[in-house]
């Protein structure tokens, strides 16, 4: 067997190494840009050409970020009042758009009340008497009675002792209307309103914001929660765990809560809820079996002469 001869012998030294970044990094820890910078300090002091031409350049900078500080300054200013216009534009918009809500709120009370006249003289005595009792009931019609009023209002506005501005008032909470008018349907309320706004079995309280609205209409500060039911209703409610809670809070933070007694209170009705019907699915079709059953459809809007009322407005 033969081998190759070599043209030369082998030299450790010409083996190529790839770069070993840890030991790169280890063995010269100072970036390149910082060793230059220390060698420049290191040969003398700059210039005086150097620093002469420094400080213009300095100056010609804070002159430059002066302008445009003052460019945005203006722009800012400037838009203001188109800012300003806008909103009081829809301000007044939405005091228009609330304006013509309420007068068409009140048109409908009317006709409401006209129809319930004419209902009443159609049906007679004893069956109108009878509707007339289930709406009350139910929060559809006005009712009149003695009760209760709870009153809730927003703590006053405070000064932070060290730095003078608001320190945030106290506000009352969506959570606290819920728990209060709970409490005086548990109590034997028959009917309940918060400013006015009845209550009805499928009422909501909820907030959006800082607002709260009531069936999604926003009512504010002071918050009066009025009750009609039995004369045992006001000891039942001020034994209640949401009046106890509702007395520490206001006792911590600065909350109005107060219960009174009222007589002769009339609360007014809830707007007509919107009605739903039930609708086959699918087309009746004959059973293979030739039954009945499957032949049935189910009543539509017009054919069913009853529906389902809610009972007592959520007690």
């Amino acid at each position: 067997m033969s081998v190759a001869p070599r043209d030369k012998a082998w030299d450790p030294s010409a083996r190529s190494y790839a770069p070993d970044f840890l030991t790169e990094l280890f063995r010269n820890p100072l970036d390149p840009g910082y060793a230059d910078a220390a060698a420049g300090r290191r040969e003398g002091p700059p210039s005086r050409l150097r620093r002469l031409l420094a400080r213009p350049v300095s100056l010609v900078v804070l002159v430059v970020i002066g302008f445009l500080f003052a460019v945005a300054y203006r722009e800012t200013i400037a838009e203001e009042p188109s800012r300003a216009k806008a909103r009081a534009g829809l301000i007044a918009e939405i005091k228009q758009r609330e304006a013509e809500t309420d007068r068409l709120t009140e048109r409908a009370d009317q006709l409401r009340e006209e129809v319930g006249r004419q209902r009443d003289a159609a049906l007679g005595g004893s069956q109108a008497s009878r509707l007339r009792n289930l709406e009350a009931g139910t929060g559809l019609g006005r009712v009149r009675g003695d009760g209760v009023v709870v009153r809730l209002a927003d703590a006053p506005a405070d000064k932070d002792a060290v730095t003078g501005a608001d320190a945030g008032p106290s506000h009352v909470l969506y959570s606290d209307l819920q728990k209060v008018a709970n409490a005086l349907w548990a109590a034997g309320a028959e009917a309940v309103a918060i400013n006015g706004q009845r209550l009805t079995a499928t009422s909501t309280i909820r907030s959006a914001g800082e607002a709260i609205l009531v069936d999604y209409r926003p009512v504010t500060s002071p918050y009066e929660v009025s009750a009609i039911g039995p004369g045992s209703m006001r000891d039942k409610f001020d034994g209640s765990r949401a009046a106890s809670g509702m007395r520490y809070v206001a006792r911590t933070t600065g909350l109005s809560f107060g219960v009174k007694e009222a007589d002769n209170l009339t609360l007014p009705a809830a707007p007509q809820p919107r009605l739903r019907y039930a609708e086959p699915s699918v087309s009746p079709s004959p059973s293979p079996s030739g039954s009945g059953v499957a032949g049935s459809t189910s009543p539509g809007p017009s054919g069913s002469a009853t529906s389902p009322s809610p009972s007592g407005g959520g007690r």
